[in-house]
């Protein structure tokens, strides 16, 4: 009798996790390894990234060449269909390994950069190392796919975005701090020996790829479509993929607008340019909340709603960033943390859920040059705009055209069919 009513209440016992499950997140082997990997990687990243431009104005004095460390690093992104292809071709866990040893051995070779005539090395390297970094996303997206459950995969991203957001409240401090001591060489070391670090955890997981083997013997057999048009034809006739992706990329547009403005907010509020410290790390401390609710608010929302509320949540606070009034900006910048994220978390999440296994390497980078590519173009453009109208008007008017992005995402989604019988060379990045 008492075994049986043990059985009989065990179910409830199973009930209580749901609603917070991300320390089952946590606790699994392989998200746990995972995880350990983007926080040693992502710190080494992270400090190199503000580090390098800082590197560059100091050898040549030239804020364009600095400019370029950014530009050099997010340029690859371009070509993710291609590179997302290595994903679904080869093996993802070695890899995922060679994707973080390769800068790790480049990375030595910014020793020797301690001149003007040098600069051009270390574009070369961080040109490199970005597209190791596109490789090494689509790899991991896609064996995350494969090792967390469909059901925890919203909570994995959360925690992953949270992470990533925590690293950019840290890292670029420490590696100011490094460079300030030892140089650029000092800060590159730190950056190799994390990806090294990163390897050797990625090189400990126990994921299993027999299905992905298959999927590559077939596909050997019968190659009838470029590993990049795959990805791009999956994505465009997918009725939820497609508008996911694509206001990730409105998105990602408006964010690059919205962030060249970010000085001449500054300069309305009457305050240095070092305040942007204390509006970047509210709007990181948002990020991280959302990154560990994502889950749970996923589930209760479905991905194209929680995507809608964070473009709207995001809209409303660049819009009112027209008023120059301090508490205010702050809050702002913390909505911003909190809303920009979500469609982020939200499409991800969707391809992995929504791709077969044979595709998800090159959906996944396709997804990423499809979002992310437009927020090099917002920044241009946005840096072009503020110097000639004022800022007041500019955010007014990009926090209402933002908030419409949002809209189509709150309706139903369109057939399978409907969408299929467009021409999938519209969506092509290329």
């Amino acid at each position: 009798m008492t075994r049986a009513r043990r059985t009989a209440r065990t179910p409830k016992t199973h009930k209580k996790p749901r609603t917070w499950p991300a320390p089952r997140v946590v606790r699994d082997r392989d998200a746990g390894f995972f995880l350990a990997a983007v926080v040693v990687s992502g710190f080494g990243t992270s400090a190199l990234w503000l580090v390098s431009g800082v590197w560059v104005k100091d050898l040549t004095g030239s804020d364009g060449l600095a400019a370029l460390c950014l530009v050099a690093m997010w340029a690859p992104t371009v070509a993710g269909p291609l590179l997302g292809a290595l994903a679904d071709r080869v093996p993802r866990k070695p890899l995922l390994i060679g994707a973080n040893l390769l800068p790790a051995a480049l990375l030595p070779l910014l020793f020797t950069v301690d001149s003007p005539d040098r600069v051009p090395l270390l574009l070369a390297v961080l040109f490199l190392y970005g597209a190791a970094g596109v490789v090494h996303d689509a790899a991991e997206s896609a064996l995350v796919a494969g090792a967390v459950a469909p059901s925890l995969l919203g909570d994995f991203n959360g925690l992953r975005t949270a992470v990533t957001e925590g690293m950019k409240l840290v890292a670029p401090l420490a590696g100011a701090g490094l460079y300030a001591l030892y140089g650029g060489p000092g800060v590159a070391l730190l950056d190799a020996i994390t990806f090294v670090l990163a390897a050797v955890l990625y090189a400990g997981l126990r994921v299993r790829e027999s299905e992905l083997r298959s999927a590559i013997d077939g596909r050997r057999k019968s190659p009838e479509r470029t590993p990049a048009s795959e990805g791009v034809r999956h994505i465009w006739a997918h009725p939820t993929l497609r508008p996911l992706i694509l206001a990730g990329g409105t998105t990602m547009l408006f964010a690059g607008l919205n962030g060249a403005l970010t000085y001449a907010v500054i300069d309305g509020l009457g305050h240095s340019p070092a305040y942007a410290g204390a509006l970047y790390a509210v709007q990181g401390a948002g990020s991280v909340a959302v990154g560990l609710l994502s889950g749970p608010a996923l589930r209760r929302l479905g991905e194209r709603r929680f995507a809608a509320y964070g473009i709207a949540l995001t809209a409303v606070a660049a819009g009112l960033r027209a008023v120059p009034f301090d508490p205010l900006a702050l809050a702002c910048s913390a909505a911003s943390g909190v809303g920009l994220p979500c469609v982020l978390i939200a499409a991800l999440t969707a391809v992995q859920r929504q791709t077969p296994d044979e595709l998800l390497g090159r959906a996944v980078a396709t997804a990423n040059t499809v979002v992310f590519t437009p927020n090099v173009l917002g920044l241009a453009t946005g840096a072009a705009l503020v110097e000639l109208v004022d800022q007041r008007p500019l955010s007014a008017v990009l926090g209402v055209v933002w908030l419409a992005t949002a809209v189509p995402l709150f309706q139903r989604p369109a057939s399978a069919s409907r969408i299929a019988s467009r021409s999938p060379s519209d969506a092509n990045p290329a």
